[in-house]
């Protein structure tokens, strides 16, 4: 891939997007081109298809969704199908018919049924039923990996589908009401400690085992597939390990400093019981991650602290 081609990053802003955008720009490649979504409305099929006629991108990384946890998902299924849908089929599309030979789609391990075989190998797609808490996010996803699939099969363009674990990271979110688990725990016990170590409650059960990805390791992951062709559709991205949610909340709660009790609530829903990627087929071809996860619990925390300020405080 030449430094000088010219890549539409979409979702810049996002926790994804942005990484991906530093590790563009430190390996070098200066022509990326980014719009706000108050610049261009990728659910604007005809605003989308002007751009792409405007700018003729070479290559397109969709970073671009809505996302959110499970409450976010339960609360407002219309809007993680509908608007995930617009968003990825635009921008396939328009990819598509502006001649664009590379696009880099980016979904999550949710495409995957709840209780498929562990790890959870890519070829599990569609042969079950999905988890309900996600599934109308996941459907919209596994649409977008189908489609691009689609294109690659019947017109040869190097489409491809890369589908990250949980990730976590620098400028994730930390909103309590759409925030995933990790960032939320984070959120949790740093103001339980703050309000006089108070007990923290956490949703569910805490058995439920969960992979964590730092965002900056699919962000290399990214570059990895810029700057080769992979033989396939779809691959997982992840550490290929995995934890409790109860042991995830001790470590986050010894990052943070909190002192306090840990209350679990199980009428609230655990979600799937586990997930786990099999990673092995970006393992050969040489990609892994770097980034373990007491260290990106530590650098995440760290961005919180400097960034808490955007985040009102809950009196726990």
């Amino acid at each position: 891939m030449e430094k000088q081609a010219k890549i539409y990053l979409a979702g810049h802003r996002g926790m994804v997007g942005s990484a991906v955008k530093r590790m563009l720009e430190s390996n070098g490649y200066n022509n990326l081109i980014v719009r706000t979504s108050f610049e261009l409305d990728l659910r604007n099929q005809q605003a989308v298809s002007d751009f792409f006629e405007q700018e003729q991108p070479d290559v397109v990384i969709d970073a671009a969704a809505r996302v959110g946890g499970i409450l976010a998902n339960n609360d407002y299924p219309y809007q993680f199908l509908m608007e995930n849908m617009q968003i990825q089929n635009n921008l396939i599309d328009a990819a598509h018919q502006h001649a664009v030979q590379k696009f880099i789609f980016l979904g999550s391990s949710c495409i995957y049924p709840k209780l498929a075989p562990q790890p959870l190998k890519e070829a599990y797609l569609l042969t079950d039923s999905l988890e309900p808490t996600n599934e109308w996010y996941a459907i919209a996803k596994i649409t977008g990996v189908k489609a691009c699939q689609a294109i690659r099969q019947q017109f040869g363009k190097d489409y491809v589908s890369l589908m990250p674990t949980n990730l976590y990271g620098t400028n994730d979110n930390f909103d309590l009401n759409t925030s995933h688990v990790l960032p939320a725990m984070i959120r949790k016990f740093h103001e339980a400690k703050e309000n006089g170590h108070v007990p923290v409650t956490l949703w569910g059960s805490g058995t439920p085992m969960r992979e964590f990805l730092f965002v900056d390791d699919l962000a290399n992951a990214v570059l990895f597939a810029l700057e080769n062709v992979l033989p396939e559709y779809l691959y997982n991205v992840g550490t290929g390990e995995d934890l409790t949610i109860k042991a995830l909340a001790k470590t986050i709660q010894n990052a943070v400093g909190h002192q306090g009790d840990i209350i679990w609530d199980s009428s609230k829903p655990d979600g799937t019981p586990r997930k786990l990627m099999d990673i092995s087929k970006m393992h050969n071809l040489g990609w892994k991650h770097k980034i373990g996860l007491s260290h990106g619990i530590a650098e995440t925390y760290d961005w919180f602290l400097a960034n808490q300020k955007d985040y009102k405080q809950v009196k726990l």
